[in-house]
This record gives structure tokens, sequence and C-alpha cells, in this order.
């Protein structure tokens, strides 16, 4: 299951990088997280609530932030299982500058099982895209404010990536 989009935040590519990398970001911006545990660097112990139509079920898993290449891109890792199957995946992170600010260009890729994948599998790519938008939304509002700018941000609005 493939799931892209770009968002565009205000500052520049290493300020976005941080935010991006910043644990505390993380924690509060991603749809579900119950609680994410750091156990390294650049890795964490995760526990997410979500639900795809009336199947709804806490997972528990892994975060990674591996391939780093300060402040253009790095490789974001995730496996979970939980009562109604599983999900792993990776997304290339690219980060480029776009005048005053900084383009996030997200392009993932994902399997997902279990009772999970066999009931909900034509929702799926919408719940994933749907979860994406939410989590970086969260983590462009939070770099406005962080800027003290009125800078507006855009995504493309679930619009599938071309």
């Amino acid at each position: 299951m493939k799931v892209e989009g770009v968002y565009t935040f205000p500052g520049s590519p290493q300020q976005v990088w941080d935010l991006l990398l910043d644990p505390e970001s993380l924690r509060s911006c991603i749809p579900g997280v119950e609680s994410l545990t750091e156990t390294g660097t650049d890795q964490w112990d995760a526990v997410m609530k979500v639900g795809v139509a009336a199947i709804k079920g806490t997972y528990k898993g892994k975060v990674g932030i591996v391939d780093k290449e300060a402040p253009t891109n790095y490789t974001l890792q995730i496996e979970g299982s939980g009562g109604p199957g599983f999900v792993k995946g990776a997304a290339k992170i690219f980060l480029e500058p776009d005048g005053d600010n900084t383009r996030v260009r997200v392009d993932g890729d994902g399997q997902v099982g279990g009772m999970l994948a066999g009931v909900g599998q034509r929702m799926l790519p919408g719940v994933a895209k749907m979860l994406m938008n939410q989590f970086f939304e969260c983590l462009v509002a939070k770099m406005g404010s962080s800027a003290g700018a009125g800078v507006a941000a855009a995504s493309d609005g679930g619009a599938p990536a071309t």
C-alpha cells in the first residue's frame, strides 16, 4: 500500500528537521499514540490505539529513524501488532527549501495483515492518508505557533500525489 503526500512548513529545512525529529512533537502529533518511549538513539517503543471502520485495536510496536542525511532526508520505519492484525512500513521523508518555507515530501509503502486487512482492505489507503495528514498538519501547526508567524500551511488535502 503506497502513501504519498506533500506538506509546506514555515521555516528553514533545519528548523523543520529539528521539529520532525523531536520526540515530544512526535508524541503529541502521532494520531492515536498512547505512549512513545525512547529505547535508543532515534528508536522508540510505541503503543497506539487506531481503528478502521468497526475494527479497532491497540497496537504495540517500534518506530525508528534511519538513513539520516540532515537536514534533507531520512527514512521512518514502523512496525506494530495487536489483536486486529499487524502493520509494517517505511516512509522516505524529503525536506526541500521553498522560499521562506520548507516542503516536506513523503513517499511511503506499508503492509497490513490479519483481520484488519481482510475487512478493511478497501478503506486502508484512505485511512492511512488521513492519519498521515493529521500527523503532518499537527506538526505544521506546531511550527507555525513556534515561529510566531501567521504563515499559511498547505497540504495536498488528501489528494493523491502525482
